[in-house]
């Protein structure tokens, strides 16, 4: 597995968990948007000098947390594109904690495989976009298909859940409305834009939607979802080894 960073402590990203954040780099994703650069793909991560975490460390740092932590939460990058995740996964569940998983729904099947030996405690699967947008702003061609069957698999599972949405400033009310549709009934996090963090040197330049946009956006948006915002995550916050 490629650690890329640690966070040592959150009491926000895991619901009623006290959790640690584990970073695995790569992503088959490259999102305009996309703060976490140097955990998109190894090469960058070697650019910015930045040292893997060896795996045995990070089960060494669990095995002495066990009484003070109740979960993992795994991030990326995109953890299901790591070979050995299922392994991963099972290792930590072996020592008693819950796990979390962050996804951007590209790869079903692994999660179905997941879902099918009970090693996911919770979900949470980051949409990017209306399908009309979506290989734009995730500058990939990967099937849009593919996030379909992640939704409908994660809303028929009955593990705990929630979907998120970077407010990213090409998408529009419009866009949002329709994304609020086609998630209808679910819980729905909308997370700010960090144009001084943006993969693409273009949305670096693009002013965030007013707050006042996305309070009048929310208070209509609740007749059909559980939306709320939430407060920004960044990995600066990041205790590695």
């Amino acid at each position: 597995m490629f650690i890329g960073a640690l966070q040592k402590t959150t009491l926000m990203d895991f619901p009623n968990k006290v959790a640690c954040i584990v970073f695995l780099v790569n992503c088959n994703y490259k999102c305009k948007f996309c703060y976490n650069k140097e955990l998109t793909s190894f090469k960058y991560f070697k650019k910015g000098k930045r040292e893997l975490i060896e795996e045995k460390d990070f089960f060494s740092f669990l095995e002495k947390h066990k009484k003070m932590l109740d979960g993992v939460v795994i991030t990326g990058g995109e953890p299901t594109v790591s070979p050995g995740l299922h392994n991963f996964i099972k290792k930590i569940k072996s020592l008693g904690f819950a796990v979390k998983l962050d996804t951007n729904g590209t790869n079903p099947h692994r999660v179905k495989k997941l879902f099918a030996e009970n090693l996911l405690d919770y979900v949470a699967m980051d949409f990017k976009a209306p399908k009309s947008k979506y290989h734009e702003i995730t500058q990939s061609r990967l099937p849009f298909e593919k996030i379909q069957e992640s939704v409908d698999l994660i809303r028929a599972s009955g593990i705990a859940h929630e979907f998120r949405t970077t407010l990213y400033p090409k998408l529009t009310i419009a866009d949002l409305k329709e994304i609020s549709h086609f998630l209808k009934g679910e819980k729905w996090l909308l997370q700010q834009f960090q144009a001084v963090h943006a993969l693409d040197p273009k949305s670096r330049k693009l002013k965030p939607m007013k707050l006042s946009e996305i309070k009048e956006f929310i208070t209509e948006a609740k007749e059909y979802v559980d939306v709320k915002l939430r407060g920004d995550a960044v990995l600066r916050n990041c205790l590695c080894f």
